[in-house]
Parts: C-alpha cells; sequence; structure tokens
C-alpha cells in the first residue's frame, strides 16, 4: 500500500502542473486505456461463462469509455489543431487483466476494478480542489463524477454476485 499511495501522490503531483491542453489530452488517453481494458475483461468474462450482465456491465463501460474518448479527441482537435498526446501513464488502469483467468476470480477483478475507479474518483476530486484555472477544475469535477459512475455500476455487479 505504501508504495502505491507514493504513485499517487507522484501521479497527484505531476497533472496538478498540467495545463488544459495536456490536462485533456492526458484524460482522452486514460479512456481508451480504460476502453480497451474493459472491452478485454468482457471477453475473459464471456469466455469463461460468467453471468450475461457481468459481460453486459463490462461492455457498456468500454463503450462509455470509448464515447468520452471519442467526444474528448474531437473537442482536443478543434481547440488545438493537433492530436493530443501524453506521457502520464493513466491512473485509471491498474495490472488487472492478469488477474483474471478464471472464473472464481471474477470477484477478485471487480474488487481491484472498483478500487481503480475508486482512486481515480479521488485523485480528481483532490486536483478540482488545487487547480486555479476554472476549465481544468471542471474537467476533474466532471472526470471525478464519470469515475464514480463506473465505480457504482461495477459495484453493482459486485453485490449480484454474493458470496
Amino acid at each position: 500500500m505504501g508504495v502505491e499511495m507514493l504513485e499517487l501522490d507522484e501521479v497527484i503531483e505531476r497533472l496538478e502542473k498540467l495545463s488544459y491542453e495536456e490536462a485533456l489530452a492526458y484524460w482522452i488517453a486514460g479512456e481508451k486505456e480504460e476502453a480497451k481494458l474493459y472491452k478485454e475483461l468482457a471477453k475473459r468474462a464471456k469466455a469463461l461463462g460468467l453471468g450475461k450482465s457481468v459481460v453486459e456491465v463490462l461492455e457498456k463501460l468500454s463503450k462509455d469509455s470509448k464515447k468520452h474518448a471519442d467526444e474528448l479527441t474531437k473537442i482536443f482537435r478543434e481547440s488545438f489543431s493537433r492530436e493530443p498526446k501524453t506521457d502520464i501513464p493513466p491512473v485509471e488502469v491498474l495490472p488487472v487483466l492478469n488477474k483474471f483467468e478464471r472464473a472464481d476470480q471474477i470477484k477478485e477483478v471487480l474488487e481491484v476494478a472498483m478500487e481503480s475507479e475508486l482512486t481515480a474518483h479521488k485523485v480528481y476530486k483532490i486536483l478540482a480542489e488545487k487547480v486555479e484555472d476554472e476549465r481544468l477544475k471542471e474537467l476533474y469535477l466532471k472526470l471525478a463524477d464519470v469515475e464514480k459512475m463506473h465505480y457504482e455500476a461495477l459495484k453493482a455487479e459486485y453485490e449480484k454476485l454474493g458470496d
């Protein structure tokens, strides 16, 4: 846990220094990564014969993330006349995939994904409080909400699994 928190502080520190343009590029990269991650998780859940609703939630999260990335990329191109690029690793995407080889691991995978979304939510909330730029503040608050919704969707599935 200690190492993770340190990395998180580091990420927050780096993100804090970003301009609106850089923050937007970062967000887009994160959404693209999330889209890929959830798509792969959905594929694995399906292959493992897990419940239809788990697969559907993961697929929906993937589509949501892709849609966000596309919308944001459009805004980015219109605003800055270039393609978004960032070199900061996304805070959302933790190594969840390598934990998901067997059906009995679904709860663990959902736990990790939920934790990841909550962490992202927390980071964006902190950033919204720290930045001066109003557009950035708004961007981070929006991001925090998105991550919270993802968390809630995962949590609902997790609770359906029971013991």
